[in-house]
Formats: C-alpha cells, sequence, structure tokens
C-alpha cells in the first residue's frame, strides 16, 4: 500500500491526510445568462490513513451545495462556517469508517455563485466578439469555489469533463468526443485526463474558440477573427521548442501541447493548464518576438504539472525548475549567451520585486516562505522563479554541467505524477550523487537554510553580458544625450530582438532623471516604438514617455489601458 501523504499543506481545510482523491469527475452545464456553472462533481476517494475517520472534509469556497451522497446513498453533511481566505469545508459523515486502500464515490450537486473566484465571465464587448466568453483560473486556491475537493498540490487525481455549452469549450483533457443534446442547443464536450493532476490545475474555457493545426501534435485555438494572426506567431516554433525540451528531460508525456490565446482582458501572461496553455493575447505581436512564452509554459509540462510542489510554500520546485528548463531551452535554440540575457532580466525582476515587499514583507521573499493563514495569492512575486533559478544554477555550477544534465532526467522521472516539498528535494539531490567525490563534496558547502529561509536578494550570479551590453551602452548615450549631442539613428537598433529593446527601455526608466520631452519624442519616432505592436516593448516606452510628461503617449497609454488586461503591464503605467 502507498505511504499516506503527511499533512504539509496549510492552505487546506481537507482532511487529506486522511483520504485521497483518485479519481474526480466533472459534469457541468455552463449557463452564460446567470453566470453560473451547474452540475455534479464525483469523487473517487481513498482510505489512506484512516484511523478511525468518521468524516470525510473538503474544500469549498463560495459555492452552492444542493445534494450529496455516497456510493449512490444519502448521506449526512454540512457546511462548516466560512473561514478566511480558505472557505467553508464541505464536512460529509461516514456511517462507518473506510478501511485503509479502500475507496468511496462522493457525488456532489452544485451551482457556482456570483462570488466564484474561479471563473472570469466576459460580455461580448468584452471579449471583442458576438459572443460572451468564460475560462477558469484555479491557481492557486480557487477550484473549491468550482467544485469542492481537496485544492491542495499535495493530491493528484485523473479527470473526466463533460461540459455542455452552447459554444465550443476546451479544457485541461484530451477532446473525446462532441455531442449534439436532444431538444437543446447544447453540445455535450467530453474530455479526459489520464495523467494525474492537482485541482489546481483543473481547466476549462467556452467560447467563440476556432482551431488551427500548429504542428503535428499542437493546435492553436482563439476567436475566428484573430486565428490566423496567431497561427502564424506560433507555427514555425512550437514544435522545435518540445523536441528541444524533450532532449533536456525526456519525451514528451501529455500527447498534445496546445494553446488557447484568451480574450484581451485575460489578467496573466499565460497559465500552464495541461493539453491548453492559456496565453495572453499581447504574445501575438506580428513578429514572433515573444513566442517564448512557450518555452516557459511547455517546461510547465514537466515541472509543475508532471512534478508538482507539495504545497505553495514550496512553489519554487514549480517556477524556479519550470524557469530553469526555459533557460536551458533558450541557449539549445539560440545559443548559451541568450540564457544569461534571459536570466539578466530576471534578475532586474527579483531585485525589483525585494524592494517592493520592503523590510516589513521580509517573510514574502524567502524561498520557502511559511504560509500558515496566508493566501498564497499574496505571494505571488519573481521571488519562486528567480530566487528558485538562481539557486538551480548555483548547484547546476558546483556539480558541473555534464554531471546536472544526468541529474534533470532522473529528478523528473523520480518524482513524475507525484508532489514533493523542499526538503525531499534536497534529500533527492544528495543520494544521487552520492557516490561522486567531488559532487558530493561540493553540495556539502551549499548552505540549505539560507537558501530556503533567508530573506532578501542571494549573491548575484556573473552573467555573461555579452548581448546587453550594447543595451546599456545605447542607454547610456541618452542618458547623458544633452552633454554629448547624441543624435540618433534607425541604425541603433537594427537586428535587435524585442528582448534587447527591453532591456534598454528598462535602463531608461531607470534613469534618476526622466528624458526631457523632446528626447522622448525623438526616441519613438527614430526607433518606430509608436507602431512596435510588441506589447511588451510599447509599454515600457509609454512609461518612458509618461515620466517625461510627453502628451504625445497619453493616447496610446489609455488605449492599452482599456484593451489590455494582463497585470504586468497595467500596474507600472
Amino acid at each position: 500500500m502507498a505511504a499516506a501523504p503527511r499533512r504539509r499543506d496549510p492552505n487546506t481545510l481537507s482532511n487529506y491526510e486522511h483520504f485521497t482523491t483518485t479519481h474526480t469527475k466533472i459534469s457541468l452545464a455552463i449557463d452564460f445568462g446567470t453566470r453560473t456553472l451547474a452540475g455534479n462533481a464525483k469523487l473517487k476517494i481513498k482510505s489512506t490513513n484512516n484511523s478511525g475517520q468518521q468524516e470525510i472534509v473538503l474544500d469549498t469556497s463560495h459555492l452552492s451545495i444542493l445534494d450529496v451522497s455516497l456510493d449512490d446513498r444519502p448521506c449526512e453533511w454540512q457546511l462548516a462556517p466560512r473561514t478566511e481566505p480558505f472557505g467553508s469545508p464541505l464536512v460529509i459523515k461516514l456511517k462507518q469508517a473506510i478501511k485503509d486502500g479502500d475507496s468511496v464515490d462522493v457525488d456532489i450537486k452544485l451551482q457556482t455563485t456570483d462570488k466564484c473566484t474561479a471563473l472570469g465571465w466576459m460580455t461580448p464587448a468584452q471579449a471583442r466578439s458576438e459572443f460572451p466568453y468564460m475560462n477558469s483560473q484555479c491557481q492557486a486556491i480557487h477550484a473549491r469555489s468550482i467544485f469542492p475537493c481537496q485544492d491542495t498540490p499535495d493530491v493528484k487525481s485523473t479527470y473526466e469533463f463533460v461540459i455542455d455549452s452552447d459554444m465550443p469549450v476546451i479544457a485541461s483533457g484530451l477532446l473525446r468526443n462532441v455531442e449534439k443534446l436532444e431538444d437543446s442547443e447544447l453540445r455535450r464536450h467530453t474530455c479526459y485526463q489520464e495523467i494525474p493532476i492537482p485541482s489546481y490545475l483543473f481547466a476549462i474555457a467556452s467560447g467563440d474558440i476556432t482551431f488551427a493545426p500548429i504542428g503535428p501534435r499542437s493546435r492553436i485555438a482563439t476567436n475566428p477573427e484573430s486565428l490566423d494572426a496567431a497561427k502564424w506567431e506560433f507555427e514555425k516554433d512550437t514544435e522545435n521548442y518540445i523536441q528541444e525540451l524533450e532532449k533536456i528531460v525526456y519525451p514528451y508525456q501529455w500527447k498534445e501541447y496546445n494553446l488557447l490565446v484568451l480574450p484581451p482582458s485575460f489578467p496573466y501572461g499565460g497559465m500552464e493548464n495541461p493539453v491548453y496553455t492559456y496565453v495572453t493575447p499581447t504574445v501575438v505581436s506580428g513578429d514572433r518576438e515573444n513566442v517564448d512564452v512557450v518555452a516557459h509554459e511547455l517546461s510547465h509540462s514537466y515541472s509543475g504539472n508532471l512534478v508538482t510542489a507539495a504545497t505553495w510554500q514550496d512553489f519554487w520546485l514549480n517556477e524556479g525548475w519550470t524557469t530553469y528548463l526555459e533557460r536551458r531551452l533558450q541557449a539549445a535554440m539560440f545559443g548559451e549567451p541568450f540564457r544569461d540575457f534571459s536570466a539578466i532580466i530576471g534578475w532586474k525582476g527579483l531585485k525589483d520585486s525585494v524592494a517592493e515587499y520592503g523590510e516589513d514583507k521580509r517573510e514574502y521573499t524567502k524561498l520557502v516562505p511559511d504560509l500558515n493563514g496566508q493566501d498564497p495569492d499574496d505571494f505571488f512575486s519573481q521571488v519562486p522563479y528567480e530566487k528558485g533559478y538562481t539557486f538551480l544554477s548555483h548547484l547546476e555550477a558546483l556539480v558541473g554541467k555534464e554531471k546536472w544534465n544526468e541529474y534533470i532526467p532522473h529528478y523528473f522521472t523520480t518524482f513524475a505524477r507525484r508532489s514533493l516539498d523542499s526538503l525531499e528535494f534536497k534529500e533527492n539531490l544528495i543520494k544521487f550523487f552520492a557516490a561522486d567525490e567531488s559532487a558530493s563534496s561540493a553540495l556539502k558547502t551549499v548552505d540549505w537554510d539560507a537558501w530556503y529561509y533567508g530573506t532578501g536578494l542571494p549573491q548575484k550570479p556573473k552573467f555573461d553580458t555579452s548581448l546587453a551590453d550594447v543595451c546599456y551602452a545605447l542607454a547610456s548615450k541618452w542618458e547623458n544625450a544633452s552633454a554629448n549631442h547624441f543624435k540618433p539613428s534607425s541604425e541603433d537598433v537594427k537586428g535587435w530582438k524585442g528582448r534587447q529593446l527591453v532591456v534598454f527601455l528598462d535602463s531608461v526608466n531607470d534613469f534618476s532623471e526622466p528624458l526631457s520631452k523632446e528626447l522622448a519624442q525623438a526616441m519613438g519616432d527614430t526607433y518606430g516604438f509608436f507602431e512596435s505592436k510588441n506589447v511588451e516593448v510599447t509599454a515600457r516606452y509609454y512609461r518612458v514617455g509618461l515620466r517625461s510628461r510627453d502628451e504625445k503617449v497619453y493616447q496610446p497609454t489609455t488605449e492599452l489601458l482599456s484593451n489590455v488586461g494582463r497585470m504586468k503591464f497595467v500596474r507600472p503605467l
């Protein structure tokens, strides 16, 4: 019998240390009129460490529970009082204790409410369509507002999705069937996810969605008007990314890797839902400069989705490993200097996050923070991404890249379809290199407590700055433009990648004094920033103009804020 999971996640009210969900069937009808989902959730729950437990406790939040049955028989149940920010636990009484290893079927009739935190409902105007739109976002602890579950990344189950809608549906599972329901405008979409996933990776979306192939195992999905542009953006590189990542880890496990381009109000850059990565439309820039979002979200197919951090306190195991794989993938695609160039950008993001938290929120800057009683969403920052990446790169440097390359597939094989915490990672790494005297000696120099629980910035790595130096040099010319009589030319940025423009503009925005209005306008006109469709570039240039009080950027800034929901761009403006 498999060992029972330890109770290590402080952000769930479920008693998952005694029971674990092994399969979840979600049957829901989407009602765009009432903005609700209604149906039932059927959970197969296995006793793992019962110790005479007389109840099963599941997470819910702002969810209407209509009825509950156990093995198709009525049972006693109640919703306990709400505990912020974790919700109202659903307590299901057992008539008798369940023997370890045995399972019960829990069937729950439910309806979402207008307080559901996982669902985004858009009017046709918001969706830029003739039709409304709905999508879910369950990370970190929002799945419990769609269906009762053990809402912890420490529990993973297989899924069956049965979704009724009058518009196309996608889910974080492979589509098996679509059928029209009798005497109804609804169509029933049935999807399966046979690889166990945590509840935060439950995902559905429905709207005016069309599809096109972008590779032998990939499709793009978006609204009809944007399909051709989105297809062009991703069809050249997606399969290449998959194949290169397979060389670093091992063959892709999820059969399909698809992308859903959401309406502009989607607030994130991407979300790594299995089978269908959600991406912001801002990556469709017409120059393929932002398709590296695929490098990050695809890497999640291994780190986070297949091998999962057991708690949100260990979130760095998801995002640090994913950022590491992303940059290894970029190095394979574009050359080793690009890895450090990307890391330089990431280091700036880490510095900004640490500075933003200040002294009163030093806990937020730990690689492994204490989230007891905390909402994990409040801890979202660049820390798990970039501090995690820096730590893994440090470990790589200690043992040597060639040896580290052997550890990567070992790690993702050992913990595949499982969840682990930071201490398990440490134990696994040390054990793997135990027979290698030099690597083992190197790992003994690691101050694990300082890395895991230390606050603030780690020691800055030595980066290859070759791709960044030209950006800094040009920024320096602009900072001293008046004194040096600098005359800008379009040749200054000829052949530059979008990320180089990002580094240049970030440097300009870091000037202690803003540019004059005349210089800011000259920059935009000379380098074509007003004509650019790359929001990574234009949003940063608009900040330059706003600091300079250049009226010419006011209107395009207003338009960007009206058209783009991605928080990364909206907040700084």
